[in-house]
């Protein structure tokens, strides 16, 4: 019997946590800062090309984004000097959201009898393609999540390999994969 597996984070979970992580101990100034930073990154990627799944540059800068100018709020209306996460209450009503739903996530299996569960700490990696002997053609681009950054490179030929799929074993090489949430260092 397998088992069912279970997100430890979500995308927009790690990306707030990103946030949060970042933000403490900066002063509203430097908070500020970085939400100009994320507002032009969002802007960058609305006029980047279209990516192939859901999960996407775009929408990670969104989060990104939103998550910045909630901060400086909070920050601006309890009067912080610096940004500290104790003091904030939706930090910890979110990882009491995270907590329950991964409980239900649990509870839910165990009722129909499944598979043991398997929580898994999974990353958010971005993988580039480009076609083959060209490098002026756009290139494909794709965020998914993967446990490794060997798994994120070998998964998109799985599910994007397919002879009708946009990858085209043989026809498409990547060019790179990068962990992208959390960033690189950044430990949860």
């Amino acid at each position: 019997m397998g088992f069912m597996p279970f997100y430890e984070y979500l995308p927009e979970e790690i990306a707030r946590l990103s946030v949060t992580r970042k933000a403490t101990g900066l002063a509203l100034g430097q908070v500020q800062t970085h939400v100009r930073l994320s507002r032009e990154r969002e802007e960058r990627a609305r006029e980047g090309p279209a990516e192939l799944l859901s999960l996407s540059e775009l929408v990670i800068a969104v989060w990104e984004h939103l998550e910045w100018k909630r901060v400086a709020h909070v920050m601006t209306e309890r009067q912080m000097p610096v940004y500290v996460p104790g003091q904030d209450p939706r930090v910890g009503r979110r990882e009491e959201q995270r907590m329950r739903r991964v409980a239900a996530d649990i509870a839910a299996v165990e009722q129909h009898g499944g598979a043991p569960v398997e929580m898994l700490r999974h990353r958010v990696y971005r993988i580039v393609a480009q076609r083959a002997g060209s490098l002026g053609e756009p290139r494909l681009t794709v965020h998914l999540m993967a446990s490794s950054l060997s798994e994120a490179a070998h998964r998109p030929w799985t599910v994007y390999g397919r002879p009708d799929g946009p990858y085209r074993q043989g026809e498409y090489r990547i060019t790179s994969v990068e962990q992208v949430l959390p960033e690189p260092g950044e430990l949860f």
